[in-house]
């Protein structure tokens, strides 16, 4: 094979590696990355065995270190140094790890969720059998119907990849017996997998009403008298707490299309 096969222009390396030509020659007149070889007819030319350290150099700033970062490192390169900053880097990507799985599981979990809104029409009320779910809850004074206050109330207890797990409201049984919604006992939303236990409300298992309602806020309490109706129908008996939470409140521009559920255990 012929040496000159190795050596590569600015343009054939950006090919090789996926990146623009303008990176190249930016890298190069900051003394980053050069091309190694000057050829017979005085043009300078990359080797094919710098490929290597250049996917490095990507490598680095896909960990979010800055070119002066990267460059002090290549000037000054020392075993140690590289153990430490893989050390640091490693610890980064562990938390990234986490963090992205949480917001997978946001999708996911919101995906099913709407879902469910597209097959409902208006109401839709059963009997499920539901498993132990673990939860956080905050109690909260709704009497005052500020959306700020409510999400900095969140934000001072909870962190935001929690709040993006989507937030709904518990009341007693005794309050939706009575149709007090005059004030809600706190505010709740499904714990993340690393969350304490100390931390955890565990919603019981058994069998739950769990109803579906199309329509706004204020229609919530139709909701409650067609449950009360059904258990009492069904000779059920309500226990423990209401909790509710929207389903589709980032996919509606009409208030009417929200679509709420709730759930009670009965037995």
């Amino acid at each position: 094979m012929n040496k000159n096969s190795f050596h590569l222009t600015t343009a054939q390396f950006a090919q090789l590696h996926n990146i623009n030509k303008r990176t190249l020659h930016y890298y190069d007149s900051i003394g980053l990355f050069s091309p190694n070889t000057i050829g017979e007819n005085g043009y300078r030319y990359y080797d094919l065995s710098q490929s290597i350290d250049f996917e490095y150099i990507l490598m680095l700033k896909e960990l979010n270190m800055s070119i002066e970062e990267i460059k002090n490192y290549i000037e000054n390169p020392d075993p140690q140094k590289f153990i430490s900053l893989s050390n640091t880097k490693e610890l980064e990507i562990n938390q990234q790890i986490k963090r992205l799985k949480n917001i997978k599981n946001v999708i996911q979990t919101k995906k099913k969720q709407i879902e469910i809104c597209q097959e409902l029409k208006e109401f839709k009320i059963e009997v499920t059998a539901c498993k132990e779910e673990k939860l956080l809850v905050l109690p909260y004074d709704f009497y005052e119907n500020d959306v700020s206050s409510v999400f900095s109330y969140m934000k001072n207890n909870w962190n935001i990849e929690q709040i993006r797990m989507g937030v709904g409201g518990i009341i007693s049984t005794e309050k939706v017996i009575k149709n007090d919604f005059s004030k809600y006992d706190g505010i709740y939303t499904p714990a993340l997998k690393q969350t304490p236990a100390k931390d955890i409300f565990l919603r019981p298992m058994g069998n739950y009403v769990c109803c579906y309602h199309r329509g706004t806020w204020d229609t919530l309490p139709l909701a409650y008298e067609k449950i009360l109706s059904f258990t009492q129908n069904n000779k059920l008996k309500l226990t423990g707490f209401a909790y509710e939470i929207g389903l589709n409140d980032f996919t509606i521009t009409d208030e009417k299309d929200y679509v709420t559920k709730i759930m009670i255990q009965v037995i």
